[in-house]
């Protein structure tokens, strides 16, 4: 039997949505709600969308009309604490666009809600149900790249610019995700520092906008265009990424150095995107020579990492288990890592201990 699905957003990410669960052999798309109705009609047009499906912009009338299993949000993040609450109350799983909220008490709450009603509640953490980080997971954990020491990240490009949230809320997430994924630990420590050019946030109407959002974690004096992250691990591996949307050259790229070579994700190199160069020191007196220096492309399997989580979570509806990487309580980790991040770049840079969360071995 199909499992109905109501999607709440048709925006740009939302539509990726619609087109995987419309077209997932195990589901069937009961309902697409979003506020501008203008988009509706598109997508319909452009998915060519069986006209049975309903397209609204009220979604309480979705809920009295349709039989619904399963619940995917893909709107604003300061709109999902209340509209995942209301989901799992309904008794629907629910798969969200991350980040879960933008509060980790929130996070937390819906993650023992799921749990009480023994429902789903998976974070759409894309990349971990990627190919290249699956299987670059797998290169790590074989130990051919040696000790670990340290890693690093870029993520910049022209926008697209966000007035919700800052370029650490936009694109920190990612990388973190995976780093903490490849490592398998937690960040004991972060630290963040960054700078403002486009939205200053300097007016009073600005302000009152801002701090007028539920649950907003952000400063009232703007949203900061660049950010330099800090991830301090408990092994003393260290993490540092660069995060802008300001920037034209455009870069997703990271990379894990151990003492016996570095294992690079570059999103860029579409034919080559997992690669290690191998290389170290051998010492003879006072000087290091590099040896065994080569380059090799890392095989992966091809495949969609959104059509990836699309699959899990309808295997976990039908399962009853929950996602053990991408699950609520790892979406509250990362919430936790990111509000701690902003601690961090509100006081100037200032390193921020990382408290422990309750059912921390969860995440």
């Amino acid at each position: 039997m199909k499992s109905k699905i109501a999607i709440l957003g048709a925006g740009r990410w939302g539509t990726h949505l619609i087109r995987n669960f419309s077209q997932h052999p195990n589901a069937q798309l009961v309902a697409v709600v979003d506020s501008y109705p203008e988009r509706l009609s598109a997508i319909r047009k452009k998915l060519n969308l069986d006209p049975d499906i309903i397209l609204t912009e009220n979604w309480e009338s979705v809920q009295k009309t349709a039989t619904i299993d399963g619940v995917v949000i893909a709107t604003p993040a300061k709109t999902h604490y209340s509209l995942i609450r209301d989901a799992l109350e309904q008794g629907y799983h629910v798969l969200a666009e991350k980040p879960l909220t933008l509060n980790v008490s929130e996070c937390l709450e819906l993650s023992r809600l799921a749990e009480e009603k023994q429902r789903q509640l998976m974070v759409d953490h894309t990349y971990l149900f990627h190919p290249v980080v699956e299987r670059g997971k797998e290169v790590v954990a074989s130990g051919c790249l040696g000790e670990l020491r340290y890693g690093y990240a870029a993520r910049t490009n022209l926008g697209p610019v966000r007035q919700d949230v800052d370029a650490l809320w936009d694109l920190a997430i990612h990388d973190i995700a995976i780093f903490n994924n490849w490592l398998g630990e937690y960040p004991i420590q972060v630290e963040a520092a960054g700078k403002i050019w486009l939205q200053k946030g300097e007016t009073e109407t600005e302000k009152s906008e801002i701090e007028s959002l539920p649950s907003f974690p952000l400063p009232a004096k703007g949203l900061a265009d660049v950010v330099y992250v800090t991830l301090s691990y408990p092994s003393g591996f260290e993490a540092w990424i660069h995060l802008c949307w300001l920037n034209p050259d455009k870069q997703r790229r990271l990379g894990v150095v151990g003492s016996k070579g570095t294992l690079i994700f570059d999103e860029m190199q579409n034919d080559t995107p997992l690669t290690i160069q191998h290389g170290y020191f051998e010492q003879e007196g006072v000087f290091f020579n590099p040896v065994n220096q080569r380059y090799e492309v890392v095989a992966v399997e091809a495949g969609e990492p959104l059509k990836k989580v699309c699959d899990r979570f309808l295997a976990n509806m039908r399962s009853g288990e929950s996602s053990p990487i991408s699950s609520g309580w790892v979406g509250a980790g990362l919430v936790q890592i990111l509000s701690c991040l902003t601690q961090s770049l509100q006081q100037g840079g200032k390193p921020i201990p990382i408290p422990q969360l309750n059912n921390r071995e969860k995440i």
